[in-house]
């Protein structure tokens, strides 16, 4: 691979999966990169994230997949069960055939795991890459660089990524404030110590639970040492759009009223529930404006429905590198190649994730004759298959930037 010049500095905004990763993929090519998060310490929600062959292919890339790979569960399988009864059909094999098929294999993974994978590789190429407690408050830019603003500083590079998330303050400084709309669905999360739960539930395959207006969804995360639990909810009046906010385990079980006992097992074992409402945006016709970019939930954040939010930021990281080197010292063209290369998969994502909240919510699967006829149909192996083999077989490597 052609080394870039060390003098080309790009400036991160944003500490998370996404920004960690584009900035151990360019240092990998040689720019030079700060990354600049205002937390006073790196650190990542206690969640669970699923990582697909296209995912884990970046961390190869990387050189960091043996270190996630120490940390996270190798999952087998996919299931899915009925709400009521627990009836199971298998959706697709993980494991081997991921590997056989996709090339990389299929990882569940808690999200501090991932984000210490991404921050040791990024330290390795440069120990004082990443900035904490640095606040963006806004940049300038003009035609020879651009300056990020952080409470306390400034910083001047030739580039600028906003990977500060869905509340990305890049994002409303490049084009205003934007008008997120709420879907009409609550989440509820926790993590669950694995020794709490039944023999039979302690299995490293991920499960998804659907049910009229309802599902849920869990995993093994932290080398099989604990279950990540999601329980997705319609119609509750709650739009606060946060994962740090704590509800109680009694209303968690009076959601899913009527379900299995193996989801309320799980429900009364989580520490503590934390609840967030799920809100949309449009996919962002342009998300680069002169040497300013933007990365991940920051311009084409994403339902959960897919499993690929953070598989969507790992990409545009690695991708982003490989424009950027592609352009050579022309940054805007590089920015310009990268948005796009990315713009028309993140967009059928983003769509394709809330069309998964409607098939996993249908009356149809109210009663047990109505809801086998619906899974024959829905997750027939020609419908499965168009819905995740276009995802899982996506090469960072070998897309046209």
């Amino acid at each position: 691979m052609a080394i870039a010049k060390r003098n080309f500095r790009v400036l991160i905004a944003g500490g998370g999966i996404g920004g960690l990763a584009a900035a151990l993929a360019l240092l990998k090519r040689g720019f030079d990169v700060d990354v600049y998060e205002q937390a006073s310490e790196l650190r990542e929600v206690g969640a669970g994230v699923q990582l697909s062959a296209n995912a884990i292919r970046v961390f190869h890339e990387l050189g960091v997949h043996e270190a996630l790979r120490a940390l996270a569960c190798e999952a087998s399988g996919k299931e899915l069960r009925l709400w009521n009864s627990g009836q199971t059909w298998k959706l697709f094999d993980l494991g081997a055939v991921s590997v056989e098929r996709y090339g990389f294999p299929y990882y569940t993974a808690y999200r501090p795991d991932l984000l210490a994978v991404l921050a040791d590789g990024v330290q390795r190429e440069k120990p004082d890459a990443i900035h904490l407690g640095a606040r963006c408050t806004g940049f300038e830019q003009s035609a020879r660089a651009v300056t990020l603003r952080f409470d306390g500083g400034e910083a001047r590079g030739d580039a600028l990524i906003g990977a500060d998330g869905v509340h990305s303050r890049i994002r409303q400084a490049l084009f205003g404030p934007d008008q997120a709309q709420f879907t009409g669905l609550v989440a509820w999360r926790g993590t669950i110590p694995m020794d709490r739960l039944p023999g039979h539930m302690r299995r490293l395959v991920g499960s998804n639970w659907v049910g009229p207006g309802r599902h849920v969804v869990h995993y093994p995360v932290h080398r099989g040492e604990y279950m990540n639990f999601i329980g997705v909810v319609e119609g509750r009046d709650w739009q606060v759009e946060s994962w740090t906010e704590r509800g109680s385990r009694e209303e968690c079980h009076a959601d899913f009223d009527g379900w299995h006992d193996d989801v309320h097992r799980m429900i009364a074992s989580i520490e503590t529930p934390f609840i967030w409402a799920l809100v949309g945006r449009a996919p962002m016709e342009r998300w680069s404006a002169g040497r300013v970019s933007l990365l991940g939930d920051a311009c084409h954040p994403t339902l959960p429905f897919l499993a690929q939010g953070a598989a969507m930021a790992l990409e545009d990281g690695y991708i982003l590198a490989r424009a950027l080197q592609a352009a050579g010292p022309d940054t805007e063209q590089g920015l310009a190649r990268y948005e796009g290369a990315r713009r028309e998969r993140t967009a059928k994502v983003v769509h394709g994730s809330a069309e998964m909240a409607r098939r996993f919510h249908n009356p149809a699967l109210a009663e047990s004759a109505g809801a086998q006829d619906y899974v024959n149909r829905e997750w027939s192996e020609e419908r499965v298959k168009s819905r995740y083999e276009w995802l899982f077989n996506y090469d960072v490597t070998a897309v046209a930037v």
